[in-house]
């Protein structure tokens, strides 16, 4: 038996590629340039604002719609070289639309995709039988075989197409939002699918909407916009905020999925930007927010003192704050405390949010503004403290007065002092 992923590693003729496809419908430009690659084995992700050309990419790719300009090739062959029948059994399909008038049943519906294997008057064998079966319970349909596919969900539909596709044992898929019908279970599961099959040597090029998703699943990412591609690559080269913000006109903050090996990608609402230096002072998930939804609203944030590790340390870390560390379950050393004390000082105003800690009170004591999260193990700060829930954070620190420079600080406190 054959190892495909040593195979994918000793073939370097791609199984799937486009260079430089453009594509006119109605006279008007859809698709500009546009080249990619899918290696063997792997699952390539096409995402982009609805109308950048994703699916006309992947009607290019399965040989559909043929270019003005440019060569698909499948197995380094060209596509536009090939009969019907031998794209159809390279490259099987799954349409984004899941509408199917027919009186079929499942059965019937998905051993239409062993059409390709089967001669002008030949009839389905064993082995068409067994594809058949293996696919319905791959994408979990078999226990509606024999309803029609007419009574389904829109999402049971989607997996029965997807079914069809497996039972015509391509090496390539190319996939038109997999996911759009299903709930999160079968979404996560029909992506789970879809990356078994690479391991097992099938390659996927699949346009997916949830970008999430996209960078959880997918070896590979090509961001698509106004026909154009705008990024390729490796999803956290691809998934970054300036990029995001070209391609879909959106501000966006990016960290890292909790358990994942992957991009998190938020999109914010529109804001005026927050020009002020805030310190965060408070450990856990919710300083961790605090610090994310400051940093994206423009706000130049740092942490401390938080034990290394802690996830407002780690989320500081993602969006390259400083923050001022400590070995977990270690004191707050003196050089520590006066470098958070430094930055609060400095800053124009000293967010708490999670647990803020005794070892914190001279940190917190050293801001002239203070503004609590709402439901934060914070002290009683009196006149000098606004509460916010970390949403409201960035107006709650944009409405505070900008801090005086520190000397003038001094002149005010020697001032109060004459007084």
């Amino acid at each position: 038996m054959t190892d495909p992923q040593a195979d994918r590693r000793g073939d370097s003729v791609p199984i799937l590629s486009a260079e430089d496809i453009s594509v006119s419908l109605g006279g008007t430009e859809i698709l500009s340039d546009v080249s990619l690659t899918a290696e063997r084995g792997s699952v390539v992700g096409l995402v982009g604002p609805n109308g950048a050309g994703k699916t006309t990419t992947l009607r290019t790719l399965r040989a559909t719609l043929s270019p003005d300009s440019g060569t698909v090739r499948v197995a380094g062959d060209p596509i536009e070289g090939l009969s019907s029948k031998q794209v159809s059994r390279r490259v099987a399909s799954t349409p984004q639309a899941t509408t199917l008038s027919f009186e079929f049943t499942v059965r019937q519906t998905v051993e239409m995709g062993r059409t390709p294997h089967l001669g002008r008057f030949e009839r389905a064998d064993g082995d068409d039988e067994d594809a058949v079966a293996a696919a319905m319970e791959r994408a979990d349909v078999a226990r509606f075989a024999d309803r029609p596919v007419t009574s389904l969900s829109g999402g049971e539909r989607q997996r029965v197409l997807l079914a069809r596709a497996l039972a015509q044992e391509t090496p390539v898929l190319v996939l038109d939002e997999p996911t759009s019908s299903l709930d999160i279970n079968h979404a996560v599961n029909t992506l789970e699918l879809v990356a078994g099959l690479a391991r097992e040597g099938k390659t996927a090029v699949a346009a997916i909407h949830d970008l999430n998703l996209a960078a959880r699943y997918c070896d590979e990412l090509v961001l698509l916009a106004d026909g154009e591609v705008r990024a390729a690559g490796e999803p956290r080269a691809v998934l970054q905020s300036p990029t995001l913000k070209g391609a879909f006109d959106a501000e966006t903050l990016v960290t890292d999925q909790p358990g994942a090996d992957a991009p998190l990608v938020t999109a914010l609402p529109d804001r005026e930007p927050v020009d002020r230096t805030v310190h965060v002072v408070g450990t856990g998930r919710q300083a961790a927010a605090a610090v994310a939804r400051l940093t994206a609203a423009g706000a130049t944030a740092s942490v401390g003192v938080v034990p290394a590790g802690d996830a407002a340390a780690e989320r500081a870390r993602e969006l390259d704050c400083e923050a001022v560390t400590v070995p977990p379950f270690a004191a707050v050393d003196d050089g520590s405390r006066q470098r958070a004390t430094d930055l609060a000082r400095a800053a124009d105003a000293v967010v708490l949010a999670g647990d803020v800690g005794d070892a914190n009170q001279p940190v917190v004591a050293a801001a002239d503004r203070v503004v609590a999260v709402d439901g934060a193990d914070a002290p009683a700060l009196g006149s000098r403290t606004t509460v916010a829930t970390v949403d409201a954070l960035p107006e709650a620190v944009a409405g505070l007065p900008v801090s005086p420079p520190e000397t003038d600080r001094r002149v005010e406190s020697r001032e109060q002092q004459d007084r």
